[in-house]
């Protein structure tokens, strides 16, 4: 027989219209980048490291999220004038280093929210990988943080996952425990 631990929680806050839109900035950054913002500084991240090159276009964003040409420009723009890339006369993007480290944190929430959900939680695999992509842009800095705390508390976070990296084609994909 398991004895339960009384919790003491502070009450939580009645969710509102205003709390629950899905576009909000993030919580752990200057910079007000809304999670459109994250997703194609995560993109920029990821195709750079897939490409032979390191090239990223616009149109590589586009293909790789399934966006206009002309959204992606003005996403572009957006996220040049915040200072987090800038786009060459070639067209390739290049990070700022306030840029890639942004990025960077982003894959890191990414990555530790989905070995969570599926290996602590038991969810599987397409919809942690998808309640990540979602969770990613909203979480706070001091949750993300407690989920960290309890991986390591039970030895169970992955050393790939421990630091934000550079992301390399070697640890893209990282391959969790079966």
């Amino acid at each position: 027989m398991t004895r339960a631990t009384k919790v003491d929680l502070e009450t939580p806050t009645m969710v509102t219209a205003l709390t629950a839109v899905p576009e909000v900035p993030s919580k752990s950054s200057d910079h007000d980048v809304a999670e459109s913002g994250e997703t194609y500084l995560e993109a920029i991240l990821l195709i750079r490291a897939r490409t032979q090159s390191g090239l990223v276009r616009a149109v590589d964003i586009a293909n790789e999220l399934g966006f206009s040409k002309p959204s992606v420009s003005r996403a572009l723009r957006q996220l040049a004038c915040k200072g987090l890339i800038s786009i060459e006369k070639s067209g390739a993007i290049i990070f700022s280093p306030e840029g890639l480290l942004y990025a960077q944190r982003v894959f890191r929430r990414h990555r530790i929210l989905t070995y969570f959900l599926r290996y602590v939680l038991e969810v599987p695999a397409s919809q942690a990988e998808q309640d990540a992509c979602r969770m990613e842009h909203v979480i706070s800095d001091v949750t993300l943080e407690r989920i960290v705390a309890f991986l390591e508390a039970h030895n169970i976070m992955p050393k790939e996952l421990a630091q934000p990296s550079e992301v390399s084609p070697l640890n893209i994909n990282m391959s969790f425990p079966n």
